[in-house]
């Protein structure tokens, strides 16, 4: 058995599989993105963390001896986001995710 974990920005999914390839079962457990300000979006990382411990219970709960036999995992997630950490590995603040656009016009200003 394999299981697939996708971090998305909107959600994390989780996928069972069989030794063939088919799939057995699906969960997913959703997120919101916090837009405190025009162009910005961020997520708390330890929603992420609590997000795939859903889905992987929920999966776990409905394929109880299928889980039981993974002897793989595959992990995507969502790309470009910043995750800024002090010097004990801590989150200092909400990451910053790929889709904020609080530094566009200073983009602008670099391309030009």
């Amino acid at each position: 058995m394999y299981l697939g974990i996708d971090l998305g920005t909107s959600e994390v999914k989780v996928l069972l599989l069989d030794p063939n390839g088919h799939v057995l079962g699906t969960a997913g457990s959703p997120f919101s993105v916090s837009r405190p300000h025009p162009r910005w979006s961020e997520q708390n990382p330890a929603d992420w963390w609590e997000g795939t411990c859903i889905a992987l219970a929920k999966l776990r709960e409905s394929h109880r001896e299928a889980f039981s036999q993974v002897r793989g995992i595959g992990l995507s997630g969502q790309m470009h986001g910043a995750v800024l950490l002090d010097e004990q590995d801590r989150v200092l603040r909400p990451a910053i995710l790929w889709n904020d656009m609080r530094s566009v016009d200073e983009c602008e200003a670099l391309t030009a």
